[in-house]
């Protein structure tokens, strides 16, 4: 203890002074924060949804829109494997996710068949999610088993998932939580947005955007009933109740598209630039190439939003999407572009906006909770251990700061179970050193000098401090891992706690104490 190394006591006092530093901007207001240097200003403590009040939305997956698109998806790769292996084949049609054909040549019924079962086997399908039969001796049909339906939930949950987080961020909004709530929902919270209505426009379009060439079909109503590979869509640009024929097949699709930014058409009105990637680029230049004089249709969400003829080969990549826009809902469009389309549509059956007001009841409600108990853990501690209460008091102090300091520099969200588990941590770091207080008393009572009580104390409690901590931080790992929302804030809070708790409890207290045995030199030890 006399021989406490200089460079330990300076990292020890370094560590201290940095993890303070990092805690100061989470306490001064944003008009004071401007002043600090620009790596302090990024740091700070985010508060979540029941702190800072904000929008809360729970959206349910339609997921049967998922066996449509996996029928969709297996039609156009038959399509074109069909046409490759020279089978010609007619009614080649997906329906209710389905998807049949008729064979031409009785004689290649058998490949045919055995090329429906190879798709089974391509990238997205497995040879359980898929069933091949003939019927009629001509008609092969291709139908969805529900494991594999179940499956394409799962992946299309998880992908929503991740383009609902890409849109919100896109916005510049810190922290929002995004979990999924059994196998069809997603509960979706936004601290400090105020503004449901306008969350679930960004986040509730699917954003599908799909080019397809205009069918050749006269006099087409919405009721008309097309030929197949061809399908009839509303129209938004021909009135209320006006549909026009597409075909089924799209020339290009949203998976290509580089980049979205909101823009103006030659009218100087609000639209939306797409730039397609190199791919998308050249299958665009190639179908303005051939169908020079035709109509193309830009459908947004099985809508069709307009349908220009093709003047010209388009070359350079790009399209303009005009439409009834205004520059808010150009540039949300563009938004929910660029972060890819939603694999399925998702309505909102719960919508709750939580104010500030509240927000501030529930900080205040916990600060006075945090105050009052550490205050009374401090005067605890001072009353039983005396200067020793003291140097755990200093402890404390520096142990809350040391919390937020770190939350702050990962930008870590501050919730209501975060500030319990603010508080678990106090209490935590007051039981280490109740511990190695309690163990110097013992040492003392069997008559060891205090040199070696000091010794003897610290090092033997830490043992049993760190084996009990130990425990504390896998149950605080498991539930980050198997929890969610607030039970994730709490962990996070109970993790960092742990780590700091132990780190000043253990190590900082007995810097002090080393430093004042080596000052003051006592004959005797109160404790």
């Amino acid at each position: 203890m006399l021989n406490f190394p200089r460079w330990k006591v300076w990292g020890i006092s370094l560590i201290c002074a940095f993890g303070v530093l990092l805690a100061i901007p989470s306490f001064l207001p944003a008009s004071v924060s401007a002043y600090l240097p620009r790596f302090l200003q990024a740091t700070h403590v985010n508060l979540g949804l029941d702190l800072a009040g904000g929008s809360q939305l729970l959206l349910e997956a339609q997921i049967q829109d998922v066996a449509k698109q996996r029928g969709d998806a297996m039609e156009a790769l038959l399509r074109s494997d069909l046409s490759r292996n020279s089978i010609a084949v007619s009614q080649l049609a997906a329906s209710n996710g389905e998807v049949s054909f008729l064979v031409d040549n009785p004689a290649q019924v058998g490949a045919a068949s055995q090329r429906a079962n190879a798709q089974i086997n391509q990238v997205g399908f497995g040879g359980a999610d898929w069933t091949v039969s003939v019927a009629d001796g001509r008609r092969v049909v291709m139908r969805q088993t529900q494991a594999g339906i179940d499956d394409g939930i799962k992946n299309a949950m998880e992908v929503a998932r991740d383009v609902i987080d890409r849109r919100i961020n896109s916005l510049g909004t810190l922290e929002p939580t995004i979990i999924r709530q059994g196998a069809s929902r997603i509960l979706v919270q936004v601290p400090g947005l105020q503004d449901p209505a306008a969350l679930q426009r960004l986040i509730g379009r699917t954003a599908r955007l799909e080019f397809k060439m205009v069918s050749d079909i006269p006099n087409v109503t919405c009721q008309t009933r097309p030929p197949p590979g061809n399908q009839v869509l509303r129209y938004s640009e021909g009135g209320p109740n006006s549909c026009i024929a597409v075909q089924r097949r799209a020339i290009i699709t949203g998976e290509r598209i580089a980049n979205a930014v909101q823009d103006f058409d030659e009218q100087g009105l609000p639209a939306v630039r797409v730039t397609f990637d190199t791919a998308g680029s050249h299958s665009f230049a190639r179908v303005t190439q051939s169908n020079v004089g035709k109509r193309f249709a830009i459908i947004l969400d099985n809508v069709v939003i307009s349908a220009p003829s093709i003047r010209e080969s388009i070359l350079g990549g790009t399209a303009s999407i005009s439409g009834s826009f205004t520059v808010e809902t150009a540039n949300q469009l563009a938004i929910s572009l660029r972060s890819g389309r939603l694999p399925v549509e998702l309505r909102v059956v719960e919508e709750r906006s939580v104010g500030a007001e509240l927000g501030a009841d529930s900080i205040r409600s916990g600060v006075i909770a945090s105050i009052a108990a550490t205050l009374v853990v401090i005067l605890f501690m001072l009353i039983t251990y005396g200067r020793f209460g003291v140097y755990t008091t200093i402890a404390l102090v520096l142990n809350g700061l040391m919390i937020v300091g770190i939350m702050a520099l990962f930008n870590a969200t501050l919730t209501l179970p975060g500030i319990a588990g603010f508080v678990l941590t106090i209490g935590a770091a007051v039981d280490a050193n109740v511990l190695i207080n309690e163990r110097i008393r013992e040492e003392q009572r069997r008559g060891r000098r205090l040199h070696d009580a000091l010794e003897s104390g610290y090092r033997e409690a830490s043992t049993a401090i760190f084996d009990a901590n130990v425990t504390n931080v896998i149950a605080a790992v498991l539930m980050f891992y198997f929890g969610s929302g607030p039970i994730r804030g709490f962990a996070v809070v109970l993790m960092i706690g742990i780590v700091t708790s132990v780190f000043t409890a253990v190590n900082v207290t007995r810097m002090f104490v080393g430093l004042w045995v080596r000052r003051a030199r006592p004959k005797e030890l109160h404790i």
